[in-house]
């Protein structure tokens, strides 16, 4: 099979690889379509919690093609999305209910084989069913189940204001969330106009250019700050910046994937004065199935999402060179040549 393989740090290729063969429990898909994600690219700089040689990509829906030893439920020819966090069941935070903390954590194109490849072996515990739900929709299961947790250990409240820096797939995804929630405000902050307009039109009431008028635009919008304030752009100066749009008694969700060497600058005293809450948001916690929901029932658009639909070959250049595309989302089908 064909696979983009991350060699070491800032080197990756295209490589044919033996295909993968099931181990007892695991199940072969034929992978029809994987997202690139942000923290691809991170993985990619040396920037995650992976070792090389590694086939990234966890973002993904497609076939199954062979089963394992032991699988039952499931049959060759069905259409499936995977959870790529693999949890050991056996651990003290799987046991009460923090899988996503798993002291033995794996991640599939994370520290296992990944999904950028024609074929990925994968637990069969880990499927879920997508009807008739479009291959390259259903990659985005795996991005909108991590907003779908982060939301809801942000537990936003009918008629809160929210306000959230970066307006790529994930801060579309938390837009629309966001306005279904029943927010009163809607306010996204990007660099890129085209993404603000976007923006607009799932659901954004309000968009702001971050240019030099940034602060006082929010504050002509909501002059005693914002109940809710998500970083979705995993840069530390914005996480920084966003705490002082957060108002007292308010809440800011670090969704954003930072650097781990990175840190910011923040006043204990203010978070003390204001009441803040700080909020992080690692991976999901079982909400495959109400992120599979969302998609399906139309709650949530995935298409305007996806700026890119690519084989292997552009698949690698988006991951190595990313400012060649001015992109949202871009997927990958690995069969397509």
């Amino acid at each position: 099979m064909r696979a983009i393989v991350i060699e070491d740090v800032n080197k990756a290729s295209i490589q044919e690889l033996p295909d993968p063969v099931p181990a007892p429990g695991e199940v072969v898909v034929s992978v029809e379509a994987c997202g690139l994600c942000g923290t691809d690219e991170h993985i990619y700089k040396g920037e995650f919690l992976s070792s090389y040689p590694l086939i990234p990509g966890h973002e993904f829906a497609g076939v199954i093609t062979e089963l394992g030893a032991g699988v039952e439920g499931w049959h060759v020819g069905d259409r499936v999305a995977v959870d790529p966090n693999i949890s050991c069941h056996r651990c003290y935070f799987c046991q009460t209910e923090r899988s996503n903390h798993c002291l033995n954590w794996r991640g599939i194109g994370v520290n296992v084989a990944g999904a950028l490849a024609e074929k990925v072996a994968v637990p069969a515990e880990n499927l879920y069913a997508i009807g008739d739900l479009n291959f390259e929709e259903a990659a985005l299961i795996e991005p909108l189940s991590c907003v779908v947790y982060g939301l809801r250990r942000l537990q936003p409240a009918v008629g809160d204001e929210a306000l959230i820096f970066g307006a790529g797939p994930i801060g579309l995804l938390h837009v629309q969330l966001l306005a279904h929630a029943g927010m009163h405000q809607v306010v996204v902050v990007d660099r890129i106009a085209q993404r603000l307009e976007r923006a607009r039109t799932l659901g954004a009431t309000e968009v702001v250019l971050a240019d030099g008028s940034l602060e006082q635009r929010l504050r002509q919008i909501a002059p005693l700050g914002f109940q809710i304030v998500v970083d979705a752009t995993g840069v530390p100066v914005v996480v920084e910046r966003a705490l002082q749009f957060v108002k007292p008694a308010g809440k800011l969700l670090v969704f954003g994937v930072c650097p781990p060497q990175e840190r910011i600058s923040l006043s204990p005293f203010e978070v003390y004065r204001k009441d803040l809450q700080i909020l992080g948001s690692f991976a999901l916690r079982y909400t495959f199935h109400y992120a599979r929901d969302l998609l399906a029932s139309g709650v949530v658009q995935a298409r305007p999402l996806i700026s890119h639909v690519v084989g292997l070959g552009e698949g690698l250049a988006a991951l190595t060179q990313p400012e060649r595309f001015e992109k949202l989302k871009v997927v990958v089908r690995p069969g397509a040549r």
